[in-house]
């Protein structure tokens, strides 16, 4: 999957239907989210997040794409999404296995939110 694509893709967990995402979490995936329970797996993942209302935009910026091995790649970056005047912004990172021809699926999925303060 081409970098275009790979964006693409990631833009799309943030927009798509319900569906949409079903259909692009793996079963066995792994998510970290700045709501509780906070860390998840597999179809509780899948339904934390589907169940969720949609973005209706989002902006990636801070792109990374990072392929460690073959039918590997990992992203990080930074969304900012919008929707109904209400507005999220996260640093995230998702990693995808290649199952089949032109078939991805999400195995880990982190969001930490801007940080309001700093130690040190």
């Amino acid at each position: 999957m081409d970098d275009d694509r790979v964006w693409s893709f990631e833009e799309s967990l943030w927009t798509a239907d319900a569906e949409h995402y079903r259909e692009s979490i793996d079963d066995e995936c792994l998510m970290v989210l700045p709501t509780p329970p906070f860390v998840m797996s597999g179809a509780q993942a899948i339904e934390a997040v589907a169940s969720t209302p949609r973005w209706s935009s989002v902006e990636l910026t801070e792109r990374q794409v990072a392929r460690p091995q073959e039918g590997l790649i990992v992203v990080a970056y930074r969304a900012r999404a919008e929707k109904d005047g209400e507005s999220y912004e996260a640093h995230c990172t998702s990693t995808y296995r290649w199952l089949a021809h032109e078939v991805w699926r999400v195995v880990q999925h982190q969001q930490t939110p801007p940080l309001t303060s700093t130690v040190g």
